[in-house]
């Protein structure tokens, strides 16, 4: 059973120290938790969703043919699960004084992202039964890295907001970018297991998409990261910091 929670859970862990570890101001430890607190809450916040959609015939739980697959990726994943996600980073950062730097919001999306990942991997692993282990790799290759990623572009936008230097529609991007991802990442996973025919051709788009996403999550986090060190003074001393937001 440990060995089964450990494949759930270890991936979403990983990614969320590697953020973490790029920050030059580390936020407290407990705000991180409590945002990937906040993520595992955003799993049943989207089902509030989600569940009137699938009601109302926006789509179908079985997809048979591509539309089918991209109303499901839309409004039975991205739509809700984004919209759940940037409900909870909003209530967690709306009074945080700890919310002071432009790359604290890539932390803090990328808590509440890896929590929704987490839990939902968890679900996956465990009513998996005896093909846990496929389950567990599979999800950790693609299911998890795509709400990593998705995190990142929300942080980045949410920041934007919050310390301008960005455009009025960076409100709207700040959900519809994330949306957008999230709905072409699922739509081709759901098309690979219909279309048996082209399940190669898809899988190996998929996976080229998988690393596109990675690979610009990465230079986003970089960049953002060093944004942050050149903001501060050659010596800064972080004691004598009067807790004042950074200027970026």
């Amino acid at each position: 059973m440990w060995i089964i929670l450990g494949a759930a859970i270890a991936p979403a862990i990983m990614l969320l120290y590697y953020v973490y570890s790029k920050d030059f101001n580390p936020e407290p430890k407990k705000m991180v938790f409590k945002g990937f607190l906040f993520g595992g809450i955003a799993t049943f916040v989207s089902t509030l969703i989600s569940g009137p959609l699938l009601n109302l015939g926006f789509y179908t739980n079985e997809p048979t043919t591509f539309l089918e697959a991209a109303k499901i990726s839309f409004f039975g994943a991205a739509i809700p699960e984004e919209l759940a996600k940037l409900f909870m980073l909003w209530l967690l950062l709306r009074k945080s004084a700890e919310f002071d730097e432009r790359y604290d919001g890539l932390v803090y999306a990328a808590s509440i992202g890896l929590g929704f990942a987490c839990l939902e991997n968890l679900m996956y692993v465990l009513s998996s039964g005896s093909s846990w282990f496929y389950v567990s790799v599979s999800r950790a290759l693609f299911a998890v890295p795509g709400h990593f990623a998705f995190a990142i572009v929300m942080g980045y936008y949410y920041s934007r907001i919050k310390f301008g230097g960005g455009e009025t529609s960076d409100k709207v991007k700040v959900w519809l970018y994330p949306v957008i991802l999230h709905g072409v990442y699922d739509t081709l996973a759901f098309s690979s297991s219909i279309t048996p025919a082209l399940s190669g051709i898809i899988s190996l788009v998929l996976i080229a998409f998988c690393f596109w996403l990675f690979k610009a999550t990465r230079k986003r986090i970089l960049s953002e990261a060093a944004s942050a060190r050149a903001s501060r003074p050659l010596f800064f001393d972080p004691r004598l910091d009067d807790g004042s937001p950074d200027e970026q």
